[in-house]
C-alpha cells in the first residue's frame, strides 16, 4: 500500500487516440461535460500502427501504468493499418510477459466519434486496474538482455 505524498494517486494512463475516430470521441466526452480521471493523458495520433513496439515498452519503463490504444477498428481509413496494429499488440503481449508486465496494462479498443460511454468505460476500467496492480515493474535482467542483444546485433 502506498503511503506519503503519492497516497491515493493512480498510475498514469496514456491514450493513443486516432484523429479520425477516437479523438473526436474523446472530445465529445468533454463536450458532454462528462469527467474522467485526471491521470489520463490523450495523445492524438494519425494511426497507432505507426508506433513501434519499443515505444510501448519505453512508456512502461518511464512509469506509464497503462496504455489504451483507441482506434477506428475495422473502419480505419488506412488500408491494413488495423490488422497490422492488432498483430503488433499480439507481439507486444509476448514482450510484456517476458519483462514481467501484466498484459492487461495494454488495451486495444475501437472507439467511434460519439462513443462517450465506451470511452469512459475504458478509462475507468483501466484506472481501476492500475489501482489494483500498482506501478509497472519490469524485470531488470530482461532489460540487460535486451541491451546486450542490441549491442551484439550492432557490433
Amino acid at each position: 500500500m502506498e503511503t506519503g505524498a503519492n497516497s491515493g494517486i493512480e498510475g498514469k494512463i496514456l491514450i493513443l487516440a486516432t484523429e479520425s475516430c477516437a479523438y473526436p470521441g474523446a472530445n465529445s466526452v468533454g463536450q458532454a461535460h462528462s469527467s474522467y480521471p485526471a491521470n489520463t493523458y490523450i495523445l492524438r495520433v494519425r494511426a497507432p500502427a505507426l508506433f513501434p513496439e519499443k515505444f510501448y515498452l519505453d512508456c512502461f519503463r518511464k512509469g506509464i501504468g497503462g496504455i489504451i490504444i483507441m482506434s477506428c477498428g475495422e473502419e480505419c481509413p488506412y488500408e491494413g493499418a488495423y490488422h497490422a496494429l492488432a498483430k503488433r499488440v499480439d507481439k507486444l503481449y509476448q514482450s510484456m510477459k517476458r519483462v514481467g508486465l501484466d498484459i492487461r496494462r495494454l488495451r486495444l479498443t475501437a472507439i467511434c466519434t460519439v462513443c462517450n460511454r465506451a470511452f469512459l468505460r475504458e478509462v475507468n476500467d483501466m484506472n481501476a486496474l492500475l489501482k489494483e496492480l500498482g506501478p509497472p515493474v519490469l524485470k531488470e535482467e530482461d532489460e540487460e538482455n535486451d541491451a546486450a542483444a542490441s549491442a551484439a546485433a550492432a557490433g
